[in-house]
């Protein structure tokens, strides 16, 4: 245990005292899981690369793909080169292919690695002179280059699809065209637009309802190409009305930070697999509590996960898409990243007091993996503001 004084909404310092963490498994005694489960994972930021942090993405690669590793060896899967990666937002697709390769790469040395790339159009500027076929050959851009390294495809919704479609017919006819050229079946990812704004209206219509009717009628015409889709619209109640009017055979990936552990355990009709942000920051309870599930301990999965949910729905409140200063901040905390610095140099999007409630709550949900390691940081952090 340590003790730490932090501060409070009243301006005051108050000292707060850590509890025990999670153990990790040893190394090589790999959880088995009933579920499927990708982490979305960040990138680790180069911060001595001579560059400017609001333009150019300088990574450090050795930590981004030790990272993975460490996901891995906690039995759960990797989506690559994501919205948790600042895909678009401080992460070009330049930088996302050569990620991709990298991971793709790390994930062959591995029998039974799991992961999963993303693909999208975010090379394609999404200006209002764009059109569908600018969006078709955007997409076929890059899934041709992810199929030829061998990657398994994850279909990102796109802003450029979002500003140049006029209705829902524009999205079945793109969805249409790039579904009938891959080679494998793919999961499509539905952001919604509290993750990021550009993608509102997706699928033809503002309300979220209306928009599932599109997705829901190119999923059934293309069954054959699509392996599950994954939601992010923070509501149980829109993903389990969506999760049981699936083809049969596809699966619902839960994208919801908050209701996750719910969604994942199911009711009688069902339940959702896993392509979630909050399990790289959460990822020792996530491997623990889904290994408690898998073993038919629904209530020792629930008392793991559940103490989890306030943290992740700290780190993802709004503004949604700053929830990756959340991540990259608890891997610091947690040792498996040496700075607090991210790409795009987003380390500044949330406030001293947002991560000082984040150090309480990942400790209330003991995914501090050395209690002492982390104060130390935090301490130091404090400093660097005047509160040392």
């Amino acid at each position: 245990m340590a003790t730490i004084s932090l501060p409070t909404k009243d301006r005051r310092l108050e000292p707060y005292t850590t509890g025990e963490p999670i153990v990790l498994p040893k190394k090589g005694a790999t959880p088995k899981l009933n579920r499927i489960a990708y982490a979305a994972t960040h990138v680790v930021a180069d911060p001595l690369a001579d560059t400017d942090p609001w333009l150019d993405a300088a990574i450090d690669w050795d930590r981004t793909i030790a990272f993975r590793d460490y996901l891995w060896d906690l039995g759960l899967g990797v989506a690559e080169a994501m919205d948790t990666a600042q895909r678009g937002m401080g992460l070009d697709w330049t930088g996302a292919k050569e990620l991709i390769r990298r991971a793709l790469a790390a994930a062959k040395q591995r029998p039974g690695a799991l992961i999963g790339c993303g693909v999208g159009t975010d090379h394609l500027d999404a200006g209002p002179d764009v059109t569908l076929d600018d969006v078709i050959r955007a997409y076929e851009e890059q899934i041709e280059a992810i199929e030829a390294m061998g990657g398994r495809l994850i279909v990102m919704a796109s802003r450029a699809l979002a500003r140049a479609a006029k209705g829902p017919e524009d999205y079945a006819r793109v969805y249409g065209r790039i579904l009938a050229q891959v080679k494998e079946p793919v999961i499509i990812h539905w952001l919604g637009e509290m993750f990021d704004p550009a993608l509102a209206g997706y699928w033809g219509a503002a309300d979220h309802m209306a928009a599932m009717e599109t997705c829901l009628a190119i999923m059934h015409e293309h069954a054959g190409k699509i392996d599950g889709v994954k939601i992010s619209l923070l509501s149980k109640e829109k993903e389990i009305a969506m999760r049981r009017r699936l083809p049969a055979g596809m699966r619902m990936y839960t994208g919801d930070d908050f209701n996750y552990a719910e969604l994942i355990a199911g009711d009688e009709d069902g339940y959702s697999d896993a392509l979630l942000g909050i399990f790289d920051a959460i990822a020792p309870a996530a491997s623990a509590g889904l290994a408690r599930l898998a073993a038919g301990d629904t209530q020792g999965f629930h008392g793991i996960l559940e103490p989890t949910v306030p943290l992740s729905r700290h780190i993802f409140r709004a503004p949604t898409r700053f929830y990756k200063t959340g991540v990259v901040f608890l891997a610091w905390l947690n040792g498996l990243q040496d700075h607090f610095v991210m790409v795009g140099g987003q380390e500044s999007a949330r406030s001293l007091l947002h991560v000082a409630e984040l150090f309480r709550l990942a400790d209330k949900a003991r995914v501090l993996h050395d209690p002492e390691l982390a104060t130390a940081r935090m301490t130091r952090l404090l400093a660097v503001h005047g509160l040392a």
